[in-house]
Protein backbone atom coordinates (compact mmCIF):
# COMPACT_ATOMS: atom_id res chain seq x y z
CA UNK A 1 0.00 0.00 0.00
CA UNK A 2 1.27 3.80 -0.79
CA UNK A 3 0.76 6.36 1.69
CA UNK A 4 -2.45 7.66 0.60
CA UNK A 5 -4.19 4.09 0.34
CA UNK A 6 -2.95 4.18 4.06
CA UNK A 7 -4.60 7.38 5.17
CA UNK A 8 -7.70 5.83 3.49
CA UNK A 9 -8.14 2.86 5.12
CA UNK A 10 -7.29 4.56 8.58
CA UNK A 11 -10.04 7.05 7.66
CA UNK A 12 -12.44 4.01 6.72
CA UNK A 13 -11.50 1.90 10.25
CA UNK A 14 -11.92 4.96 12.49
CA UNK A 15 -15.24 5.72 10.09
CA UNK A 16 -16.28 2.41 10.99
CA UNK A 17 -15.54 2.04 13.97
CA UNK A 18 -17.78 4.55 15.22
CA UNK A 19 -20.22 3.22 13.73
CA UNK A 20 -23.16 0.33 15.41
CA UNK A 21 -22.91 -3.12 13.61
CA UNK A 22 -26.04 -2.52 11.44
CA UNK A 23 -25.16 0.81 10.79
CA UNK A 24 -21.91 0.11 9.17
CA UNK A 25 -23.14 -2.59 7.22
CA UNK A 26 -25.88 -0.27 5.39
CA UNK A 27 -23.12 2.17 5.06
CA UNK A 28 -20.84 0.05 3.34
CA UNK A 29 -24.26 -1.27 1.65
CA UNK A 30 -24.67 2.44 0.70
CA UNK A 31 -20.71 2.87 -0.81
CA UNK A 32 -20.46 0.02 -2.86
CA UNK A 33 -24.19 0.94 -4.77
CA UNK A 34 -22.60 4.37 -5.24
CA UNK A 35 -19.34 3.67 -6.26
CA UNK A 36 -21.13 1.20 -8.66
CA UNK A 37 -23.12 3.94 -10.42
CA UNK A 38 -20.51 6.77 -10.27
CA UNK A 39 -16.48 7.25 -11.09
CA UNK A 40 -15.72 10.06 -8.36
CA UNK A 41 -13.63 11.29 -6.41
CA UNK A 42 -13.74 9.89 -2.79
CA UNK A 43 -12.49 12.09 0.00
CA UNK A 44 -11.93 11.81 3.66
CA UNK A 45 -11.33 14.21 6.41
CA UNK A 46 -12.28 15.01 9.94
CA UNK A 47 -16.12 16.29 10.52
CA UNK A 48 -17.24 19.14 11.59
CA UNK A 49 -19.26 20.52 15.05
CA UNK A 50 -20.37 17.26 16.69
CA UNK A 51 -19.00 14.79 13.48
CA UNK A 52 -16.20 12.89 13.60
CA UNK A 53 -15.18 11.99 9.96
CA UNK A 54 -16.64 12.69 6.78
CA UNK A 55 -16.31 10.82 3.42
CA UNK A 56 -17.61 12.89 0.65
CA UNK A 57 -18.05 12.23 -3.17
CA UNK A 58 -17.11 14.84 -5.44
CA UNK A 59 -16.51 15.40 -8.99
CA UNK A 60 -15.65 18.87 -11.00
CA UNK A 61 -15.89 20.61 -8.12
CA UNK A 62 -19.56 19.26 -7.11
CA UNK A 63 -20.21 17.35 -4.01
CA UNK A 64 -22.95 14.49 -4.75
CA UNK A 65 -22.96 13.84 -1.49
CA UNK A 66 -21.61 13.04 2.01
CA UNK A 67 -21.92 10.35 4.71
CA UNK A 68 -20.56 11.67 8.42
CA UNK A 69 -20.04 9.66 11.75
CA UNK A 70 -19.87 10.19 15.10
CA UNK A 71 -19.94 7.71 18.25
CA UNK A 72 -22.92 5.59 17.86
CA UNK A 73 -24.28 7.31 14.51
CA UNK A 74 -24.07 7.68 10.91
CA UNK A 75 -25.91 10.23 8.48
CA UNK A 76 -25.98 11.29 4.79
CA UNK A 77 -26.37 14.55 3.59
CA UNK A 78 -27.62 15.05 -0.04
CA UNK A 79 -28.17 19.06 -0.60
CA UNK A 80 -30.66 20.26 -3.05
CA UNK A 81 -30.52 23.43 -4.74
CA UNK A 82 -33.88 24.93 -6.64
CA UNK A 83 -33.99 22.86 -9.76
CA UNK A 84 -33.18 19.26 -7.83
CA UNK A 85 -35.81 20.34 -5.38
CA UNK A 86 -38.07 20.54 -8.34
CA UNK A 87 -37.02 16.91 -9.84
CA UNK A 88 -37.72 15.89 -6.50
CA UNK A 89 -41.30 17.05 -6.62
CA UNK A 90 -41.80 14.96 -9.87
CA UNK A 91 -40.46 11.50 -8.22
CA UNK A 92 -41.55 11.75 -4.30
CA UNK A 93 -44.71 9.71 -4.20
CA UNK A 94 -42.14 6.84 -5.37
CA UNK A 95 -39.75 7.31 -2.36
CA UNK A 96 -40.72 6.04 1.29
CA UNK A 97 -42.50 7.87 3.52
CA UNK A 98 -39.63 8.35 5.13
CA UNK A 99 -37.63 10.26 2.98
CA UNK A 100 -40.33 12.17 2.21
CA UNK A 101 -40.71 13.30 5.85
CA UNK A 102 -37.30 14.29 5.90
CA UNK A 103 -37.60 16.15 3.05
CA UNK A 104 -40.70 17.95 4.30
CA UNK A 105 -39.10 18.64 7.50
CA UNK A 106 -35.96 19.86 6.29
CA UNK A 107 -35.51 23.82 6.44
CA UNK A 108 -35.09 25.60 2.67
CA UNK A 109 -32.57 28.25 3.26
CA UNK A 110 -30.93 30.19 0.36
CA UNK A 111 -28.50 27.37 -0.63
CA UNK A 112 -31.22 24.77 -0.82
CA UNK A 113 -32.45 21.88 1.53
CA UNK A 114 -29.52 19.98 3.28
CA UNK A 115 -31.30 16.68 4.05
CA UNK A 116 -29.09 14.76 7.09
CA UNK A 117 -30.54 11.03 6.16
CA UNK A 118 -30.29 8.74 9.04
CA UNK A 119 -28.01 5.56 8.46
CA UNK A 120 -30.81 3.20 9.64
CA UNK A 121 -32.73 0.15 9.06
CA UNK A 122 -35.78 2.48 7.72
CA UNK A 123 -33.53 3.78 5.10
CA UNK A 124 -33.91 2.11 1.60
CA UNK A 125 -30.85 2.22 -0.83
CA UNK A 126 -32.72 2.53 -3.83
CA UNK A 127 -34.75 5.69 -2.77
CA UNK A 128 -31.70 7.10 -1.97
CA UNK A 129 -30.06 6.10 -5.25
CA UNK A 130 -32.81 8.19 -6.93
CA UNK A 131 -32.21 10.64 -4.78
CA UNK A 132 -28.86 10.95 -6.04
CA UNK A 133 -29.48 10.78 -9.81
CA UNK A 134 -31.50 13.31 -9.17
CA UNK A 135 -28.44 15.25 -8.18
CA UNK A 136 -26.53 13.61 -11.00
CA UNK A 137 -26.64 11.26 -13.35
CA UNK A 138 -24.62 8.59 -12.75
CA UNK A 139 -21.54 7.89 -15.13
CA UNK A 140 -20.89 4.45 -15.06
CA UNK A 141 -22.21 1.84 -17.26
Amino acid sequence: MNGEEDVSEHWKETFISLLPEKTAEIWEGMTAAIDALYDMDRLWDKGFGQWQVEYKYRRGGKTLCTFYAKEGEGVLLITYGKAEREKFEAIRASVSSALQEIYDHTETFHDGKWLWIPLNASLCQEDVLAMLKIKRRPNRK
